[in-house]
């Protein structure tokens, strides 16, 4: 049994952080290589790589023993940058994730330096740069994070499309249309909307007014298929 550990949305100024450790055997890491899972950034942007990477998320559900997803708001995120403990949350995710499932002889996570740390506690975990692209567990993990970062960010942006009456672009990157989606909403209501990163260091954001806000709870989101074998 390998856990692969990815994130989703450590980079972006809008919507929250998702991490995700997929459970997989080694005919489940072999399936999901022949269905097409890679790294979920492999897939683009646009809605035919949100569906492509929706459909891959639930053949991950499937076949893995386990899928544990954890998330950090906005808000979260801002108060952990404002105290310079972004990566500790983040370690913080990984270690819940393992703690909390049923266990594997091997671990992988994504990012040399973020995750190198967790070596200490669990001699088993190797913390490998591009590992989403070269374990499938880990390029499970990714695909199963992104998806579950895309459904959260579209709930939190449809109801703000109604009230703007436009479309919403830029995903909730730093970019134009990030930007034009805040710059009109400022506009029309005066404040920036809620789930905004008010710690990310971007220009924007300080013609717009920051105005960083009390941090919330992480909430946690769970499958676990526990009739399959190890």
């Amino acid at each position: 049994m390998i856990l692969g550990i990815d994130e989703a949305g450590r980079g972006p100024v809008i919507g929250p952080l998702v991490l995700c450790g997929v459970w997989l055997t080694a005919r489940a890491e072999r399936d999901l290589v022949e269905l097409g899972v890679q790294d979920s950034k492999a897939f683009g942007s646009g809605e035919a790589a949100r569906a492509r990477r929706a459909e891959l998320a639930a053949e991950v559900r499937r076949l893995a023993r386990c899928v544990l997803v954890l998330s950090a708001d906005a808000a979260e995120v801002d108060r952990r940058v404002g105290a310079g403990q972004l990566n500790m949350m983040e370690q913080e995710l990984a270690r819940a994730v393992i703690e909390h499932g049923p266990g594997a002889r091997r671990i992988v996570a994504d990012g040399a330096r973020l995750f190198g740390p967790l070596r200490k506690d669990h001699p088993n975990l190797e913390a490998l740069n591009h590992a989403d692209a070269a374990v499938p567990a880990v390029a499970a993990a990714s695909i199963v994070a992104k998806d579950r970062r895309d459904h959260l960010l579209r709930a939190i942006l449809a109801p703000l499309e109604q009230e703007l009456g436009l479309p919403i672009a830029g995903g909730g990157y730093v970019n134009r249309g990030t930007e034009a989606f805040l710059r009109t909403f400022v506009e029309r209501f005066g404040v920036l909307p809620g789930e905004v990163r008010h710690t990310w260091s971007w220009q924007v954001l300080d013609e717009l007014g920051r105005d960083p806000a009390a941090g919330l709870p992480l909430w946690v989101s769970r499958s676990d298929n526990k009739t399959r074998q190890k």
